[in-house]
């Protein structure tokens, strides 16, 4: 009996150890992956992000891409199209016919 229970604790160790070690490997991987993601911005113009002209769907629409992506922008929350980046909700978005005091 006494082989059994040290054999039992010797499995459950071991099990633990190798689904720590393994699960810590995907952990590091998902960062790297979501870092990657959130660095790779070709395409945009980031030091003129200022000067841009605000007149586009990916400035005036709700929901509006982080990068205001070309043709990006939408009424409802998502994905934009272009980047991928999650649309956040638009601080300066004005429903037609009011007026912001």
């Amino acid at each position: 009996m006494r082989t059994n229970i040290r054999t039992i604790i010797g499995i459950a160790f071991a099990s633990v150890l190798v689904l720590t070690v393994s699960c810590k490997g995907k952990t590091e991987e998902a960062k790297e992956t979501s870092t990657e993601a959130t660095m790779e911005h070709e395409g945009h113009d980031m030091g003129n992000m200022e000067t841009a002209d605000k007149q586009g769907k990916e400035y005036t629409s709700k929901y509006v891409c982080p990068m205001h992506c070309e043709g990006s922008g939408s009424d409802e929350e998502g994905k934009c199209p272009v980047c991928g980046m999650t649309y956040v909700l638009n601080e300066d978005f004005q429903m037609e016919g009011h007026d912001q005091h």
